[in-house]
Parts: structure tokens; C-alpha cells; sequence
């Protein structure tokens, strides 16, 4: 009597690989406050260099805070496919019977969650250090709520295209921060025109366009980037 294996769902693939991504990071937990501590270091010497004046460090907060989230999102970038090509997972992702484009926006999202969510916690913190305004908080988070993961999509791309190169991390940042640049002048602008009086949704619906146009395409260029890089 033969016993009959139940194929895999998109939902029960999906909760194997965050299980798994869960095991691999409680295994080096350290890594995930990284891109938030790297954050805090930017910020901190920046109010140093400018020095102690209030106003001009409210009025570069913004900019300072987004280059911040930026930079740090791209220092943790080259670590999202890299190890699954290593141990060889890209080659299991590929022969899955589950789209590889799916097994790609899951993993992008684990990776949003445990590199740019720590550092979402820790912007009131930055924001307070540079003296923003605290009316101008919710505008910020929420500029950040949709544009870090529009960079994890963005930068899921990237990543794909250079997983099969070696030491590619100046490669990976010459790539990705031309297609971060939009993303950092609507986040930051948004919160600029808030601080001028007038009204930041503009902005913020370009990055909310902008996010659900990259949750359909994203994974679908990513995942064909791996196929390449894979043969």
C-alpha cells in the first residue's frame, strides 16, 4: 500500500521557508539589529558634525533620516540571496512545484521584516536625537511603512541579478541606489512638506503606487534574475 504526499501549497511553502528564515536568524540574532544600529551611528555623527543648533538639524532631519534607512537597508542587501545560493536552496527554489516568484516575495518579506522593522523602531528615537518636530512623526513613519519595503523590493532585483557573482558588493550599490533615489526624494519630500505647511499626501501616494506596482512585478523579475544566474 503506497502512501500518497500531499503536493505543497503556496501558503504551506511559505510557512516552511519563514520557519526557516525564523531558525536562521535566532541562530545569528545579531545580525538583524545591524542595519538599525548602523542607522543610529549615521545619525549620530551627522548631529555631531553639525553641531548642537537646533533649528538646522530639524530642517536636514528628513533628508538625514532617509539617507540613514537607505544606507542601512543596502548594507544588509547583499545578504538575501547570497546564502541560499551557497547552501544550494536556490537550486531546491527552482525545482519546487510552487512559482519561484512566490518563494521570492516571501523571502523579500522576511527580510523586510527583520532588517528594516527593528529600524522602524528605533526612528523616534533618531527623529528626537535630530530634533524633528513630533507632529511630523506619523508623516515620517508612514513614508517609511511604504518606502522600506519598496527598497526591499527594489533591492530584491538587484540582488538577483548579482547572486551569481562573486564579491559583488560595490556592483550591488552602484546598481541599486539610482532606483533608490526616487523612492528617497518622495519618502523625504513628504516629510519636508509637511515641516513647509502644506500637504504631504502627494508623496506619500506616489510611494503607496509605487509599492503595489513593485509587489507585482518584483518578485516576477527577481525570480527570472535567479533562473538566469542559476544556468
Amino acid at each position: 500500500m503506497t502512501m500518497s504526499v500531499a503536493a505543497p501549497t503556496l501558503w504551506s511553502s511559505a510557512r516552511a521557508l519563514v520557519a526557516r528564515d525564523l531558525r536562521l536568524l535566532w541562530r545569528r540574532r545579531g545580525d538583524a539589529f545591524q542595519p538599525a544600529l548602523f542607522a543610529v551611528l549615521v545619525v549620530v555623527l551627522f548631529a555631531l558634525a553639525m553641531g548642537s543648533e537646533r533649528e538646522l538639524l530639524s530642517r536636514a532631519a528628513p533628508g538625514v533620516l532617509w539617507v540613514a534607512v537607505l544606507l542601512s537597508g543596502l548594507l544588509a542587501l547583499d545578504t538575501l540571496f547570497r546564502g541560499d545560493a551557497e547552501d544550494g536552496s536556490l537550486e531546491q527554489w527552482r525545482l519546487a512545484p510552487v512559482p519561484l516568484a512566490w518563494l521570492v516575495l516571501v523571502r523579500t518579506l522576511m527580510h523586510w521584516l527583520t532588517t528594516a522593522v527593528p529600524l522602524l523602531l528605533a526612528v523616534p528615537l533618531l527623529a528626537e536625537l535630530l530634533y524633528l518636530p513630533r507632529p511630523l512623526w506619523p508623516v515620517l513613519l508612514g513614508a517609511l511603512a511604504l518606502g522600506t519595503p519598496l527598497l526591499s523590493l527594489i533591492g530584491a532585483v538587484v540582488s538577483a541579478l548579482t547572486v551569481g557573482m562573486r564579491r559583488a558588493g560595490v556592483l550591488l550599490a552602484l546598481l541599486a541606489l539610482p532606483l533608490y533615489v526616487p523612492v528617497l526624494v518622495f519618502g523625504a519630500g513628504s516629510v519636508a512638506a509637511a515641516a513647509q505647511g502644506h500637504d504631504p499626501s502627494g508623496g506619500l501616494l506616489l510611494l503607496g503606487a509605487g509599492l503595489l506596482l513593485a509587489l507585482v512585478l518584483a518578485p516576477v523579475t527577481a525570480a527570472t534574475a535567479i533562473r538566469i544566474a542559476s544556468q
